[in-house]
């Protein structure tokens, strides 16, 4: 009989719990299947993705066979049965939220009609969101008591896996697959992916910048955070691995710190399998009566960075030129977007997912309704970052503006943050015109300020029929 290993977001072979498993059979076929209407040509995040699945595939195929097989999920998982009837065991790392557990959902009724035994595994966060909760029967809405459950909580070691030729079939079984395949990836740069780039990238991290991480980690040009987010993403390495090289390390504060973003992850997991509609809904019903303005110009220029607040622009820019953002930038940008323009959040998480090369719903929903103010836990409605006060401690020397924002590379120091307070002498004789070479700023920030909280209030009093 014939055990498939179905990989999803789990693109390795070291600490893969599945395959780990799965690598015990005697006769493994090893299955990716792609469904087409998940790729979105010219979308940086989904063009980064099936970089590492083509990438993925050229390891696997130095030892074995990774199968290829396009279509809906459970179409495919019919055609593969009727081509392989002795298939009888699959093994997979389940999904829990959003469309992965959909499909899982899906599948699992296929399953059970072809009597096909089914092995899931919990393999994507330290913690899935059953293991670390208030009661058995409620989920945790705050993060600091999550977190320190979460500490309590013991660690899985990484499982080591090797592919062996000798038990996974090398034959192509849907040759056409393999050719559209190869033809849907052929342009996609892939130098950038793999379980080997992921690993150096884990070790620079932790030789370099994560006994600091606590220093640095909010000041993008000095470029210290880990990089390990589009990596954890696809699965090219595992969170357990990155657990464990943390704990053979010294315990330092930057140590701490990184080790409870890792948290913010499982907990922000938890809270999408607690409140499965997050993506489309606030959470806090207090919130579901925001006047957005939703203006399509604003939202054009905070897109391409035009919006006249330096570091606002420069952050935009990086993530159209790159797929990938600064955490701390993600925070300004996406408060500047809800609080400033009054633009409603889903329009920008919407944005984010299709240009993030590390995008994972979880994280960038909750993180977005944290923003917004909308979310579980969420900063106050009336937090409201001030752009040039942000631009101002967060990158003081103006580098990170001046790499990304081109045509202020020649202000000086004392202008880089508010070049709207230049003289017109002064914008001829440092070569910039407001107006033309850069837009003024599109708004009053303290007005707008006023504003949001303004509507923000007026929500909260209508969602409790005061109004």
């Amino acid at each position: 009989m014939t055990s498939v290993m179905w990989f999803r977001r789990d693109l390795r072979v070291s600490d893969n719990k599945a395959l780990y498993h799965a690598c015990k059979e005697d006769d493994l076929l090893l299955l990716f299947q792609v469904n087409p209407a998940q790729f979105i040509t010219g979308s940086p995040s989904h063009q980064a993705f099936f970089a590492s699945v083509a990438h993925f595939k050229q390891e696997v195929d130095k030892t074995a066979l990774l199968q290829i097989m396009f279509g809906e999920p459970v179409e495919c998982l019919k055609q593969l049965k009727e081509t392989l009837p002795s298939w009888d065991k699959v093994y997979f790392n389940r999904d829990e939220t959003g469309y992965g557990a959909e499909r899982d959902e899906a599948a699992k009724t296929f399953f059970d009609e072809q009597e096909i035994e089914v092995q899931a595994f919990h393999d994507s966060y330290l913690h899935s969101a059953e293991e670390v909760k208030k009661s058995p029967t409620e989920y945790y809405k705050i993060f600091t008591p999550y977190y320190k459950k979460w500490r309590e909580e013991i660690k899985e070691t990484p499982f080591k896996v090797t592919l062996k030729a000798d038990n996974i079939r090398k034959e192509n079984l849907f040759p056409k697959y393999e050719e559209q395949f190869a033809e849907m990836t052929c342009d996609l740069p892939i130098l950038d992916s793999g379980e080997k780039t992921a690993n150096t990238r884990l070790a620079n991290f932790i030789k370099h910048d994560v006994a600091d991480y606590d220093k640095a980690r909010d000041f993008p040009e000095l470029d210290k955070t880990s990089h390990l987010s589009r990596y954890l993403r696809t699965g090219e390495i595992s969170v357990r691995t990155i657990w464990q090289a943390l704990q053979e390390n010294e315990a330092t504060e930057g140590r701490a710190i990184f080790e409870k973003e890792l948290c913010w992850r499982d907990f922000y997991n938890m809270i999408y399998v607690s409140f499965p509609n997050q993506k489309n809904e606030p959470i806090q019903e207090n919130y579901r009566f925001i006047e957005w303005e939703n203006n399509r110009e604003f939202f054009k220029a905070w897109q391409e960075g035009k919006t006249g607040f330096p570091l606002v622009d420069a952050a935009m820019r990086q993530l159209k030129e790159t797929g990938w953002m600064h955490n701390r930038l993600r925070m300004v940008t996406a408060s500047f977007l809800t609080k400033d323009l009054l633009i409603d959040w889903r329009f920008g998480e919407k944005y984010f997912q299709q240009m993030l090369i590390d995008y994972d719903p979880a994280s960038n929903i909750g993180g977005w309704q944290w923003a917004a103010s909308t979310g579980t836990d969420a900063v106050p409605y009336f937090r409201i970052f001030n752009p040039t006060t942000q631009s101002q401690k967060f990158d003081p020397t103006g580098k990170f503006i001046r790499k990304y924002v081109k045509e202020l590379a020649n202000l000086p120091d004392k202008y880089i943050h508010q070049p709207e307070k230049m003289s017109e002498t002064e914008q001829k004789e440092y070569g910039l015109l407001l107006g033309k070479d850069y837009p003024f700023p599109l708004i009053d920030h303290k007005e707008r300020r006023k504003l949001a909280i303004a509507r923000y209030e007026f929500s909260k009093e209508h969602s409790r029929g005061n109004i």
